[in-house]
């Protein structure tokens, strides 16, 4: 199971995540490092997870704001080898395009995440994943939803034609909330696209949640509470 490190940023810095009540978030206090600073905390957390990849929700962006181009530019630049996976509620493909231009030539590192709560049409969703954006892979798309409800105005779940090759399967009730893997809706995904790779978001408790999640189908898993908390040992080569 590859374990892709979160980090959620909010005003500059990073936040905890829970339940995606995005209004009560807090300033992460975390056991693999000091502080919430978004370079600081992207380097413990990829370290501990022996990981190249990272994924950052901006949630400035995400709640109607404006995107944080620094931030984002700050972290690409203190980690040169790092394969930056973005969501910053992009409504379509030209939103994407203009925060990589804003970031600058560290954005050619940025895998673009939209996700079904943030596209604004079935028409945008086929923009999004071109035959040439697929194979650059820099776009993964990410279905979402929230206590049994889907977050979907341009009905990204019923178009698996239109998926690319990697999606993230996001269920907000469950993330930060130690409640165990959403395995029924990943399997449900499968099932739609099998040859989809399909990356699970939430729940992760403990090692035995992973072990479970990878018999279910995922081949990778977006983690930060067991992170912080010291629930998943360091990742050894």
């Amino acid at each position: 199971m590859i374990l892709i490190p979160v980090i959620d940023l909010m005003h500059g810095q990073v936040v905890r995540a829970v339940r995606g009540d995005r209004q009560s978030y807090r300033p992460i206090a975390s056991s693999l490092c000091d502080g919430s600073d978004p370079v600081v905390v992207a380097r413990a957390l990829c370290a501990h997870c022996d990981s190249n990849r990272l994924y950052a929700a901006d949630l400035d962006a995400l709640t109607g704001g404006t995107a944080q181009v620094e931030v984002l530019r700050r972290i690409l630049q203190a980690m040169p080898a790092l394969e930056f996976w973005v969501d910053a509620g992009f409504a379509d493909a030209a939103a994407a395009q203009q925060l990589r231009e804003r970031i600058g030539p560290d954005a050619d590192r940025m895998v673009t995440i939209f996700a079904s709560e943030s596209l604004r049409s079935r028409d945008e969703l086929a923009r999004c994943f071109t035959e040439r954006e697929a194979d650059r892979e820099r776009g993964v798309l990410s279905l979402d939803r929230r206590d049994g409800r889907r977050l979907d105005a341009a009905g990204c779940w019923e178009l698996p034609q239109l998926w690319p090759s990697r999606v993230i399967v996001m269920t907000l009730e469950r993330v930060g909330a130690d409640a165990g893997p959403d395995l029924a809706t990943l399997r449900e995904v499968q099932a739609r696209s099998p040859a989809t790779k399909l990356v699970g978001a939430g729940g992760i408790r403990h090692a035995a949640d992973l072990d479970a999640a990878r018999e279910a189908g995922a081949y990778a898993w977006l983690v930060a509470s067991a992170l912080h908390d010291g629930r998943l040992p360091p990742v050894r080569r």
